[in-house]
């Protein structure tokens, strides 16, 4: 499958994955998480789950929620 593949697509594959788990990277580490996380970024169907699991789960970095009904 890569024997097509030139060694200038190669190199614009790797910059592109660079430029897609940098952004994660930063986002994760801010979160209080393991920046290491953002390299599941990469995999298919991971990256989605991880997203809801960054959206919803309580951050490290910040203070616990209040509860909201008191």
């Amino acid at each position: 499958m890569m024997g097509n593949m030139g060694s200038s697509s190669i190199l614009m594959m790797l910059i592109m994955m660079v430029i897609g788990v940098v952004p994660f990277w930063k986002l994760w580490s801010r979160t209080g998480h393991s920046g290491w996380i953002a390299l599941l970024m990469l995999v298919p169907i991971v990256n989605l789950i991880m997203l809801y699991v960054l959206a919803f789960k309580d951050w490290p970095a910040m203070p616990p929620r209040q509860n909201e009904a008191e």
